[in-house]
């Protein structure tokens, strides 16, 4: 896909992604599977990877059952062979990425600092920071040569402000905002648009019991300006932002979807 140097404001194909190929990480559930299935709505061929076979497997055959193009492959962003792997195998079918979406996260501790094991630690930031490293390294770098691409980094409101008892995952997240400004600055110079997503609460299955806990949910709840958690149908429309031509000169900069939380 070649960005056009101007947009015309009567140009109505701005977030049309046909002719593009997309990857996305952590694809087989929650936010990441929205994202993959609003990428295939508007044209663009899906490739959506995770750890689970399944569920990826369902999530392309709904996406192909509507009309779009896509693959499901197994790839466990901790590991350097599994995306090298990734790469071959998008690279071999459709020849190029256009749009790399780093989903792929964990946020499986709760609890503060002193009852924080540097197992867990260490279990977050290769998760939710290294993963995004390694993925722009092995697969974002395949875009260099075509001077474009769209690289979106999924990241948190816990990545700009503080949250109780969320030091490693808040750490990985602020990791992932300064990852993202830097790769915007060294790529600029290729065509390459590296942008941050960060969401506030949204409720998916992985977010449920807080969400619905009567007293943590209400609490949460009532600190969000638009009084309400984000649902998945609030969730991909700023990704398909990004990865379109309407953010044809959008980079290094990291979009909030959170209710208004932190405007407060």
């Amino acid at each position: 896909m070649t960005v056009p140097l101007a947009v015309s404001a009567n140009d109505t194909g701005l977030f049309d992604l046909t002719g593009t190929v997309a990857v996305v990480t952590g694809g087989a559930r929650g936010i990441g599977r929205a994202i993959a299935q609003a990428l295939s709505a508007h044209g663009a061929t899906v490739a959506v990877c995770g750890r689970t076979v399944d569920r990826l497997e369902s999530v392309a055959a709904e996406m192909r059952a509507r009309g779009g193009r896509a693959v499901a492959i197994r790839a466990d962003v901790t590991r350097d062979d599994d995306v090298a792997q990734l790469r071959d195998i998008v690279l071999g079918e459709f020849g190029h990425i256009d749009v790399l979406v780093n989903n792929a996260g964990i946020d499986p501790h709760y609890a503060s600092l002193e009852h924080t094991t540097d197992a867990q630690w260490r279990q977050i930031i290769e998760v939710n920071l290294t993963g995004v490293y390694r993925c722009c390294r092995l697969l974002g770098t395949t875009m260099i040569p075509r001077a474009n691409g769209s690289i979106i980094n999924i990241s948190s409101i816990a990545g700009h402000i503080g949250l109780k008892r969320q030091v490693p995952y808040a750490a990985s997240k602020g990791g992932v905002e300064q990852l993202t400004r830097a790769l915007a600055h060294d790529w600029a110079e290729h065509g390459i648009r590296v942008n941050a997503i960060a969401y506030g609460f949204v409720e998916t299955d992985l977010t449920s019991e807080v969400v619905t806990h009567p007293h943590i949910g209400a609490r949460l709840r009532a600190r969000i300006p638009l009084n309400r958690f984000g649902t998945l149908d609030d969730v991909p429309g700023a990704a398909v932002f990004l990865a379109s031509r309407a953010a044809s000169y959008v980079t290094g900069h990291s979009l909030l979807v959170d209710g208004g939380w932190t405007a407060v």
